[in-house]
């Protein structure tokens, strides 16, 4: 039988926090209690907030701590090629289209539509999703607008993919959700909307890379925080349609802030070299997470 794989996978735009050290940690536990194999993946697609010092950092805390991964890591930024063959895939299948709007058009569109007393959809996480009206721009207009040099972002045609699809979705939950959610879920990709797969500059985003590293990395267990729970289903429409295996998924606690929010990477008290400069020791640090 396959070894099951499991991976930590930090963006190096900040650094890590208790957060991360609770998710690593697990993934290391799981992977030991399954004679698993553990990876380490850089998720730097954000070429302009992830730095080589926040990178270094990520090394130097996991190594703290006492994790040990496979080598060579997988960088993102080191495999855009990876990403451009699977959108150009879904712009030949016609399951993405440019999108034009900028953030003003879309807020104030939204504020239009509130002022005159209608209520706009929102994503799973409380975000307004963006209006899906240049599904209907024609080829002409496009071509001339992306040829023009217009920005743009490629979206996914949520209808679309499902329609290409066609048949229901579901995800294999061994861990939570917000509400305590276990076993097979109902995958609700068209709850957000016509998500971004790309962008102009860049030929990815997250939802599209991490389902393509998964799957070149043999991922067989997702292990990661709950606040990606709803984030599975837009995931698992992508794997679907570019013919890529589902691995399991194990939502975890998020580690919460004394003000009872979600930790970011601006909480510099929660921060690991922090803590390990204010001579705590790795022991401590899994007592802080419960583990």
């Amino acid at each position: 039988m396959t070894r099951p794989v499991f991976r930590f996978a930090p963006s190096p735009n900040g650094a890590l926090h208790l957060g991360h050290a609770y998710s690593a940690l697990l993934n290391r536990q799981l992977a030991g209690e399954t004679d698993g194999r553990l990876l380490l993946r850089i998720e730097d697609i954000d070429t302009t907030r992830c730095t080589p010092e926040f990178e270094a950092g990520i090394y130097r805390d996991l190594a703290w701590l006492g994790l040990e991964w496979e080598k060579p890591v997988r960088r993102q930024s080191d495999h855009f090629g990876d990403y451009e063959r699977a959108l150009e895939t879904l712009v030949d299948a016609g399951l993405v289209y440019p999108s034009f709007l900028t953030r003003g058009e879309v807020r104030a569109m939204i504020s239009d539509a509130e002022a005159d007393g209608r209520e706009w959809p929102r994503d799973p996480d409380g975000v307004p999703l963006v209006p899906s009206i240049e599904r209907q721009l024609s080829e002409r207009e496009r071509k001339s607008r992306m040829a023009g040099g217009d920005p743009f972002a490629w979206r996914l045609n949520v209808d679309a993919a499902l329609s290409h699809v066609g048949h229901s979705l579901s995800w294999d939950e061994q861990g939570a959700g917000p509400n305590g959610e276990t076993g097979v879920m109902d995958a609700r990709p068209d709850a957000w909307g016509d998500v971004v797969i790309a962008r102009k500059d860049v030929p990815t985003s997250y939802h599209l890379s991490v389902v393509i590293d998964d799957a070149l990395q043999a991922v067989t267990h997702v292990v990661r925080g709950r606040d990606l729970f709803f984030a599975t289903g837009v995931h698992r429409l992508l794997q679907d349609v570019l013919g890529l295996p589902e691995p399991l998924y194990i939502h975890h606690d998020l580690v919460l802030g004394d003000d009872g929010r979600k930790l970011s990477k601006s909480h510099g008290d929660t921060g690991i070299a922090a803590l390990r400069e204010a001579g705590l020791t790795p022991e401590d640090i899994r007592r802080m997470v419960g583990l």
